[in-house]
């Protein structure tokens, strides 16, 4: 293995930096630290419990194993015994998480004693009656976000969360970098909830954050706690020396491709086990997991490394266990009986699984903050540890390998979140005004309180009552959404031969993972999906043993809606604004494992289309660089036959995300990519970079603040790239030649002298196949056309074929129904989209087509449903 290191870093050992016991600590704190040989704080648990104890809250930024939890638990224990009515929030992330916390808090408790200090861990799992007992005597309630949200703040006034809120002091939020777009745009909501009810029970808690290092603690703590913050960052914990190794796999011989990093892990794994290493071998799927677990347990039995039999020596730990599983697995590994774990980020968040001298992670795991804190499970028995990181074939990675300081030395990303993202706050306006009367001081926590409440209003879930208005719908609107998602068209995937479901997941998902014909990967288990049902929103699979997964090819259509800012770059102009995305999958290839081979594409019966609103930036291409890279299109299109193909502004584009991704601590689940077409008067191109929610989420809007740093990285990335002309790292694609995405790259800072012997993108000749009908035909024959798409099954065929008259006036097809309600209803945006499409895909048509509808021989003006409402009938499904 040494022979693949490409790079080895050394970080020296580090001292303790110590403070004497506060002097306002209580006796009886210091006389438990004391009886567990601690006679002395770190500094940096000493400055937040004096910072704490002044009225601040704090955000602290130590490393891993720094002793975080006793900082935060020092003010809290000592503000109980001195108020027995003190009571404090605990907030996990996950359920394991919080019990892994709570038995690690066994000692203290055991110290005091339940009539000094009670705890305990309330979430989906916990008993009534334990229920009963923690909302009436527990000072500390640990508990996760989803409990704050569906049962603490609906039930304020009853079963005792009222003594609760009453006496709330502390709300302590572990892991805060983990609460990122959605999530964390959701969480910033809730606290802004929980702040208002707190403020009607006439307390005012302060918060306890602790995050691992990224770029803008404070900004992400006031994001999402709407309290002003103070940062403790000065790390005194002790560290041991730490080696850190970066590894590239080999190319395979008579190929342009690498060795898995799954390969690379499963033959590094045996290797330290029999050096006696502990480990803990970080994946990112959970697939990879399993077929890690599998080879390493296979040549720790059989690849003659030893004449013993060691494969019961490594554990898989992943989503998919069972609680008691889990436990049983961190109970072998704190043992001894087990010494390396194959795990996905699961033990990223710091559950106690023993002294580990070891990690490895199996990919760079897409942020800096991940890295560190993967790496960070390593070491913390005070021995010297090791880092092996293994470069997948993926840009961060490749980049990595160019520059290994920017992962050392850079500072780690900026975690995002969107408190004001429209769909959000309607979502947590429904669930306050149930919970609270809204009133015109609530402007202050919901800025657009006056846009949501009428539609409320019109839709009758809230009334108006002495100048405040009050819920008038349903009971419990803290339901009706995601706090981890943001698409409430969710989707089902069944085993057809069981019934069981797989997984479920948002529409824009559903449309990429699971349409006809898609392999999906469960627990290291192929489903290949036999119907997607777009009615139901169900998918049925069966299980097969193929040694191929599916890539979908999707299209993307881009419209500004509005721009809110420019700036220029270089020689060009950057935008952000508002943005209108069409994302249609109109087939999928099927790809060999491994080597990833291309083995065939497959176009699908009926495209599939969602589309929605968000934000975006798009940078002009220069105009040099536009003609260049239309001159090496062969024929300057660039769309054939329903699959869009790699060009030259695909590689440009890949290039600017990638880099974008890198800055904004971001993945291709957050933010993606498109040319934009007609940006300006002067009919420029342009890249455009937009967030993959609804509304948006801040992604855009930080790529906008840091475009000149994510260009000249983007640069520096494709110049250090090993390859010989391109390849899927720098580019995007092997057929896309390198040194036309560089210099296109610097000439947006200056006009550079195109470079020679280019390589000129070429495809195989493709058929053209000519759509069925004409749009003037359809007058005469819609009743045919009608039985034609019945046929073929599509998604509003049934509701045309009650249709009994069309027109057709130059560019328009007019569709006379009997019923105003019909014409309400189709002109939803997302009936009228799909309506649009299903047509589009037989029918011929002028390139400014429009549909729109008669009643009683008067035209029907096309207006769309506002934005809100529309939102607001999803939520309320």
């Amino acid at each position: 293995m040494e022979e693949y290191i490409v790079n080895k870093k050394v970080v020296e050992q580090r001292d303790a930096i110590y403070s004497q016991f506060p002097k306002t600590l209580l006796p009886k704190i210091q006389q438990y630290l004391i009886s567990n040989n601690i006679n002395k704080l770190y500094c940096h648990q000493a400055e937040m419990f004096d910072k704490v104890c002044n009225g601040e809250n704090i955000v602290i930024t130590t490393s891993t194993a720094s002793g975080k939890t006793l900082s935060f638990l020092l003010p809290v224990l000592q503000e109980i015994l001195k108020n027995p009515s003190t009571r404090a929030l605990f907030i996990y992330p996950t359920k394991a998480l919080a019990s892994d916390q709570f038995r690690a808090m066994m000692p203290i408790l055991d110290f005091f004693g339940k009539n000094k200090i009670s705890a305990g861990i309330y979430d989906g799992d916990t008993p009534v009656n334990e229920r009963s007992r923690i909302r009436n005597s527990a000072n500390i309630i640990l508990t996760n976000p989803e409990m704050v949200n569906s049962a603490f703040l609906p039930n304020h006034s009853n079963y005792g969360f009222d003594f609760i809120f009453s006496n709330l002091k502390f709300v302590v939020i572990d892991e805060l970098h983990t609460y990122k777009g959605a999530f964390g745009s959701h969480l910033a909501n809730v606290f802004k909830r929980l702040n208002r009810i707190c403020k009607y029970y006439n307390t005012s808690p302060k918060f306890l954050c602790s995050s691992a290092t990224i770029a803008n603690p404070i900004e992400l703590a006031e994001n999402i706690c709407s309290k002003k913050f103070t940062l403790v960052n000065k790390d005194g914990s002790p560290a041991p020396k730490k080696n850190y190794y970066i590894i590239q796999p080999p190319v395979l011989k008579g190929t342009q491709y690498r060795v898995s990093v799954s390969s690379v892990s499963a033959e590094l794994i045996p290797e330290l086990i029999l050096k006696k290493k502990s480990l803990i071998a970080f994946c990112k799927s959970r697939k990879a997991v399993e077929v890690v677990l599998k080879e390493s347990r296979d040549k720790l039995k059989y690849d003659g490394l030893s004449n013993q039999d060691f494969s019961n020596l490594v554990s898989g730990y992943r989503g998919g266990y069972t609680p008691l599983e889990r436990k049983e697995i961190e109970r072998k590994m704190v043992s001894g009986e087990i010494k390396a774990l194959v795990s996905t980020n699961a033990l990223e968040l710091g559950i106690d699984i023993g002294k580990i001298d070891t990690t490895i992670l199996t990919g760079f795991p897409n942020t800096r903050a991940s890295f560190w804190q993967q790496s960070g499970r390593a070491g913390r028995n005070g021995k010297t540890s090791d880092t092996f990181l293994i470069l997948d074939y993926l840009p961060f990675d490749q980049y990595i390998a160019i520059d290994p300081d920017w992962l050392y030395e850079n500072g780690s990303e900026n975690a995002i979140v969107d408190k004001n993202n429209l769909f959000i706050q309607l979502a947590h306006i429904r669930a306050a005004s149930a919970e609270l009367a809204l009133s015109l001081d609530d402007i202050s926590i919901f800025p657009d309180l006056g846009e949501i409440i009428p539609v409320l209003l019109k839709a009758y879930e809230l009334k108006s009552f002495n100048g405040k208005f009050i819920w008038n719908g349903k009971e419990f609107p803290a339901g009706d959404y995601s706090l981890r998602n943001m698409d409430m068209d969710r989707y089902k995937l069944v085993n057809i031969d069981n019934g069981k479901l797989i997984s479920e997941m948002d529409e824009m998902q559903a449309f990429r993972s699971i349409h006809n014909g898609a392999i999906y990967m469960h627990d290291g288990t192929s489903f290949q999906v036999i119907n997607l049902d777009l009615e139901s929103r169900t998918a049925t699979a069966k299980e097969i043993d193929d040694n191929y997964y599916t890539e979908p090819f999707s299209g993307k259509v881009i419209e500004i809606i509005k721009e809110q800012n420019t700036k220029q770059v270089g020689r060009t102009s950057c935008y952000f604004g508002d943005v209108n995305v069409t994302n249609t999958v109109g087939g999928f290839k099927k790809l060999q494992f491994h080597n990833h081979q291309n083995l065939g594409f497959e176009h699908l019966d009926s495209t599939l289309s969602k589309t929605f609103e968000t934000e975006g930036i798009w940078i002009e291409v220069p105009p040099n660089v536009c003609n260049l890279f239309l001159k090496l299109c062969p024929d300057n299109s660039y769309k054939r036959d329903g699959c869009y193909r790699s060009d030259y502004f695909e590689g440009l584009g890949f290039s600017l995300v990638s880099s974008a991704m890198m800055t904004t601590m971001t993945t291709r689940e957050d933010v993606d990519y498109e040319r934009i077409l007609d940006i300006s008067e002067d009919s420029k191109i342009g890249i455009c970079i937009y967030d993959l929610f609804v509304g948006g989420l801040g992604y855009a809007e930080k790529s906008f603040e840091m475009i000149d740093l994510i260009v000249k990285n983007a640069i520096k990335r494709v110049d250090g790239c090993k390859c010989k002309n391109g390849c899927p790292a720098c580019v995007g694609d092997f057929k896309i030649d390198k040194k036309v995405i560089l210099w296109a790259l610097k000439s947006i800072y200056n006009e550079v002298k195109i470079p020679s012997n280019l390589s000129i993108i070429m495809e195989a000749p493709v058929k053209i196949k000519e759509k069925l009908y004409k749009l003037e035909y359809l007058e005469e024959h819609w009743d045919e056309f009608t039985k034609f798409i019945i046929t073929k099954g599509e998604y509003l065929a049934n509701f045309c074929g009650t249709i009994k008259e069309v027109k057709v006036q130059d560019n328009k097809l007019l569709l006379k129904l009997d019923n105003e309600f019909y014409i309400n209803w189709i002109n939803d945006k997302g009936n009228k989209v799909k309506l649009f499409n299903m047509i589009t895909s037989y029918v011929a048509i002028p390139s400014n087509f429009e549909i729109n509808f008669l009643l009683n021989e008067l035209e029907i003006e096309n207006d769309n449903i506002e934005k809100i409402l529309k939102r607001f009938s999803d939520l309320g499904k």
